[in-house]
């Protein structure tokens, strides 16, 4: 019985060790990744984004507007 608890113990020190090594190699790996990212300029996310928006108030009108001819529609059927 013994024997066990020493051998939890020891694989719970290696565990915690293990840990913090896995931590720092995926902080590492991912700092490498976040590096080969090729980020937008300043006008690409300004354009894109307000390309985002307008997209989103179309389709949310069309949304409504469908939405409100069929109201209208079941209103004069029922």
């Amino acid at each position: 019985m013994a024997k066990n608890n020493a051998v939890k113990k020891e694989s719970a020190e290696l565990g915690s060790a293990n840990d913090s090594t896995n931590r720092a190699n995926f902080l590492g790996e991912t700092k490498e990744e976040l590096a080969k990212v090729i980020w937008p300029s300043r006008q690409q996310l300004i354009s894109e984004s307000a390309a985002v928006i307008l997209m989103v108030i179309l389709v949310a009108t069309v949304i409504y507007l469908v939405d409100n001819f069929f109201a209208w529609g079941s209103g004069k059927v029922f």
